[in-house]
């Protein structure tokens, strides 16, 4: 009768043992090797971001420019820091403002006149007072597909020319990725203006 006992009670024993075994935590070789491929994903998604961005021309609006004898570039210190905060706004063209007319640009084309009024290209690096610091990945892609800003049923609409429209058709992935690089840029501190109505533009 001894016997069966013991084989219980070493039974017993290896479950015990086998269940401590199944609690370990990672080694840290195991450990290391998780977070360089959650590195390698976030590298993954930055990289693609930066490119829907850069094939969609998204520079063109909202990075300033400069300008040189051999012509225009990019400035690189404010990449996607949207209109220049402190660039003076010469008076428009009042039939830029009729519909059916030519759109008004300003010279890095990060400004328009038309019918809907006066719009600034918006700044979309990760500084927290004036650009897309504060907000989340949720925020982000919810203002794209329904063209509100900050996603708000109620909020005041993402004004022309930004596509939003056509924006709105990237998949979330894509959405997601293109968030990530904004949020891996540096913070540029540029308070963009607010969209003018056109009641309220100056004109020549």
């Amino acid at each position: 009768m001894l016997l069966p006992n013991k084989l219980l009670l070493a039974g017993a024993l290896s479950l015990a043992i086998a269940a401590c075994n199944s609690n370990k935590q990672p080694h840290a070789s195991e450990t290391t090797d998780i977070n360089e491929v959650r590195e390698l994903e976030k590298e993954e998604l930055v990289a693609r971001g930066e490119y829907l961005l850069t094939i969609g021309g998204c520079h063109d609006c909202h990075t300033p420019k400069k300008f040189s004898p051999q012509g225009m570039s990019l400035d690189s210190s404010m990449l996607f820091a949207g209109h220049p905060a402190n660039m003076p706004i010469p008076p428009i063209d009042g039939d830029a403002l009729k519909p059916g007319n030519w759109m008004q640009m300003g010279p890095h084309i990060t400004s328009f006149a038309g019918p809907w009024g006066m719009t600034f290209a918006a700044n979309l690096t990760p500084d927290s007072a004036t650009g897309i610091g504060a907000w989340t990945e949720e925020v982000f892609v919810k203002t794209l597909r329904t063209g509100k800003h900050l996603g708000q049923e109620n909020g005041r609409p993402i004004m022309p020319p930004m596509p939003w429209q056509y924006v709105a058709k990237m998949t979330d992935e894509d959405l997601k990725a293109i968030y990530s690089y904004l949020r891996s840029l540096p913070p540029v501190v540029n308070r963009v203006p607010a969209p003018v109505p056109p009641t309220e533009v100056k004109t020549k």
